[in-house]
């Protein structure tokens, strides 16, 4: 290995890629947009849900039902129905997500001690919102049968409400929200959203930048020249390598200032493992252009090889655990899920190299395998 040579080739590539300014605007400007698209797009929260009511029975006890949930920050109170038509109608027109019909006799069953069934219908649409919804309106429910068995027991034997409240609720549980103490999504997503736009933007930018060689015929030149295929393909990622790092610094920025991400761990540790994910993704860049000679083919195979990785098998969106077995191994075989244990880890768990090194070591396994293969596959000697 010549290091000027391999700085030199370096040198050429940063030429070409300041040269082409639409090329070199894209190289920071999608990454940053797709942050700011995705982070305010992606939210797993759940609130404010739009809802109506249907009070059939008009009582003091059914509005304070009522008054539950339009009092909750997870509901979004829309009005009362008074037909069955009207409720159907602004279900099917997305105007509500979710309908509560309380019966006639609701306050008379009540006080006399007997059962009083409430309809709950939720839209279906959205299994996710929907299975919270109902996580919601069991809670609130539930609360409030407490407080009426508990007021019945204090009422009937004459004890006092604190000693109804214990025989109501014999068991209490007690909840606390570990790493992320807010419940709030975009901690979570933010991070991630790193991950996955560090798993798309490098390997475009080195499969085009390599198969634009192809497409112009300069890669000829390098054919007939003293570099070796070692030096060129170093030379060639390494500009590829430092704006993708700072773009990771730019979308570090975003995530801890933009969407108020707490970051708790090593900012070092944080920095070199990165830049090791960095260079396994523009490794994946590099083996994906060595298959194809024209642009548009490497925009295709690289999409194939990053965006669907990067979504469904790294833990964004969906856990690990909850995938299938088949999945879960495929997980285990890509970057994305390495490198999403070290960005929550170091996000949210504050933890460092102590506890995430199986993932370094995998990710640094993953770039050897990666610029192994790429340097088997390339050849000085043009194929035919």
């Amino acid at each position: 290995m010549n290091g000027k040579r391999i700085l030199a080739v370096a040198h050429k590539e940063w030429r070409e890629i300041i040269r082409d300014r639409l090329f070199f605007s894209l190289a920071f400007m999608v990454p940053a947009f797709l942050m700011i698209l995705l982070g305010y797009g992606i939210s797993l929260d759940v609130e404010n849900i739009p809802f109506v009511v249907m009070d059939q029975d008009g009582s003091r006890m059914s509005r304070e039902y009522t008054y539950r949930f339009i009092d909750s920050r997870y509901f979004d109170f829309k009005g009362y129905a008074h037909d069955d038509h009207t409720l159907k109608m602004l279900l099917t027109d997305n105007k509500v997500r979710a309908a509560i019909i309380i019966p006639e006799h609701f306050q008379k069953d009540l006080l006399m001690g007997r059962p009083t069934h409430v309809q709950t219908l939720i839209d279906g649409t959205f299994p996710f919102r929907a299975q919270t919804t109902k996580g919601y309106v069991t809670a609130i429910s539930t609360a409030m049968s407490r407080e009426l068995l508990a007021e019945y027991l204090a009422r009937t034997r004459g004890i006092s409400h604190e000693r109804a409240w214990g025989i109501v609720q014999p068991v209490k549980l007690a909840v606390r929200y570990l790493y992320n103490q807010s419940v709030k999504s975009i901690w979570s997503v933010a991070p991630k959203l790193i991950m996955v736009i560090m798993m798309l933007s490098p390997p475009f930018l080195t499969a085009l930048g390599v198969v634009r060689e192809k497409e112009s015929g300069s890669i000829y030149n390098i054919y007939a020249s003293t570099v070796k295929r070692g030096e060129f393909l170093l030379g060639k990622l390494i500009p590829y390598v430092a704006i993708s790092t700072m773009n990771l610094f730019i979308l570090w920025l975003m995530a801890t200032k933009l969407y108020g991400a707490p970051f708790k761990g090593q900012i070092i540790f944080f920095v070199l493992s990165s830049i090791l994910y960095v260079v396994c993704t523009t490794g994946i860049g590099l083996v994906a252009s060595l298959f194809v000679r024209t642009q548009i083919a490497a925009i295709i195979v690289t999409i194939i090889l990053t965006m669907i990785p990067a979504v469904l098998y790294s833990g964004c969106l969906i856990p690990i655990p909850s995938l299938s077995g088949q999945a879960q191994t495929i997980a285990h075989m890509l970057p994305a899920m390495y490198y999403t244990n070290i960005v929550m880890g170091s996000f949210l768990k504050g933890v460092g190299l102590k506890s995430l090194w199986p993932n370094v070591l995998i990710l640094a396994g993953y770039a050897t395998v990666l610029f192994t293969i790429g340097f088997s596959l390339f050849s000085k000697r043009p194929r035919s």
